[in-house]
């Protein structure tokens, strides 16, 4: 698939590290001159330096994606940039500490909304305003767990996926006839800091210990999930708006499932993912 992203601009919240930045990679391994953007401009520049180093096209610009007018302001400076805006990639998203909601701070659980979901809303609308009058463009949301039910203990996040599938599937059926792809993308359980460094209110730590062999099982390097991202950024998802796609299907499910017992059975060794965990003072007591 080299080249198949050749002179495309690609913007990608969320990728000074992590899946972004895999995604931002990968896209630039396939010709895309990319715009890296996060939250701090320190954080921006030591990606775009590593990325450069590797070869690739690429700028940053610092943007917190709950402000619209930072997010207008990165759109802009893709387009003075690099001459273009043909994907975007809303990528940012947070999680809040794992536990009851009504136990987590509330700034916290306040900041997953700003961030999952206004952000989201942000970097759609933004693009879509370029890509419905040049009358192309790819838009991916990226999804996660919760995006099709409900997620106890984890509400905040698994509520803002949910809306950012709903809000992805309408947009989608809106701009249908626009010349424009929008797509919900969940890349499933990704081996990053956001899943391996994890807050937990005072009480709930141990109940995260399961989470080790789960990522064992089915979880993956950064980039497996970002080819995927570089297949719905490519000609080959041309005229498929609307498509949720997703990394974590039940025929992947059952091999990696089948995989895993067949190294057991063989004693080969597996290495547990080692978790971080932060505790954090809840804002009620009691259980």
């Amino acid at each position: 698939m080299a080249n198949i992203l050749q002179n495309k601009v690609a913007v990608i919240t969320g990728s000074s590290r992590g899946l972004g930045y895999a995604i931002a990679e990968t896209y630039a391994r396939a010709g895309a001159k990319v715009v890296i953007a996060a939250r701090t401009q320190k954080a921006v520049d030591k990606a775009v330096r590593k990325l450069r180093l590797n070869g690739a096209q690429a700028e940053g610009l610092a943007c917190d994606v709950s402000d619209i007018q930072q997010v207008e302001a990165l759109a802009e400076f893709a387009i003075r940039t690099f001459g273009g805006l043909d994907i975007w990639v809303n990528n940012a998203g947070i999680s809040a500490p794992y536990g009851p909601t009504a136990h987590i701070p509330s700034s916290e659980f306040l900041k997953v909304i700003q961030t999952n979901i206004t952000g989201t809303y942000n970097g759609s609308v933004v693009a879509m305003r370029h890509f419905v009058m040049q009358k192309h463009g790819k838009l991916i949301n990226l999804l996660g767990r919760g995006d099709n039910g409900s997620v106890p203990l984890q509400n905040a996040y698994s509520s803002s996926k949910i809306w950012v599938r709903n809000f992805t599937k309408a947009l989608a059926s809106e701009y249908a006839n626009s010349g424009v792809d929008i797509f919900g993308f969940n890349p499933g359980l990704v081996r990053t800091e956001m899943l391996s460094h994890i807050d937990a209110i005072v009480g709930y730590e141990k109940r995260l210990n399961p989470l080790r062999y789960v990522t064992l099982v089915w979880g993956n390097d950064a980039d497996v999930p970002a080819q995927k991202a570089l297949w719905l950024a490519s000609p080959a998802s041309d005229g498929k708006n609307g498509m949720q796609l997703s990394v974590l299907t039940s025929r992947f499910k059952f091999t990696r499932l089948f995989e895993s017992l067949w190294k057991w059975l063989l004693q080969k060794p597996n290495e547990l993912m080692e978790l971080k965990i932060t505790s954090v003072e809840p804002e009620i007591s009691g259980d």
